[in-house]
């Protein structure tokens, strides 16, 4: 039977897994305390980062539905739970993995969706969502203005040839 106390633990770490966005595992071996709190910083306002027990973790996910990840809860493992921006929470991960090598990204689920170690580094190379959507404003607001630029040019068009032939019939109005 199982104790109160796992239960709760296991209660947790699955409405965790639910309500984020995004989970990395990650395997923390060798990095010091003062390390686990720069990493924490460096993930941003929109995860939470947190040691846990392989078997409750690997159990929790499979409670929330998330079974792609049981071969990963090996060796010492970390979950940063996602709720904001995944690519933020990625490139903080990727960044403190270079300069921390003792940091491995193990991979993770995106939205229901496994992600190997390569694919989150790859998320997090990806630029942000606010950057992104301002790209796609730009781009649209150049069509809208090649649009306008394209009707305006049709009647100003006609105007000049209808001047030229203006122009045209009065001088061979005055030759005559």
């Amino acid at each position: 039977m199982a104790r109160p106390d796992k239960a709760a633990a296991v209660a947790e770490l699955a409405d965790q897994f639910r309500s984020s966005n995004a989970a990395v595992l990650t395997e923390y071996r060798g990095l010091t305390v003062a390390q686990l709190k720069q990493l924490r910083r460096s993930l941003g306002e929109n995860a939470q980062y947190a040691v846990v027990k392989n078997t409750l973790t690997k159990i929790a996910a499979n409670e929330a539905g998330i079974t792609s990840l049981d071969d990963q809860f090996t060796g010492p493992t970390a979950v940063a739970f996602i709720t904001g921006d995944p690519v933020e929470s990625a490139k903080g991960l990727r960044d403190f993995a270079k300069e921390n090598p003792n940091l491995v990204i193990k991979g993770g689920v995106l939205d229901g969706k496994a992600l190997s170690a390569d694919e989150i580094k790859k998320l997090a190379d990806l630029e942000s969502r606010e950057v992104l959507l301002s790209k796609l404003a730009g781009a649209f607001k150049g069509k809208q203005s090649q649009a306008a630029s394209l009707f305006q040019a049709l009647p100003s068009k006609f105007v000049r040839t209808a001047e030229a032939l203006r122009v045209k019939l009065e001088e061979q109005g005055g030759a005559e």
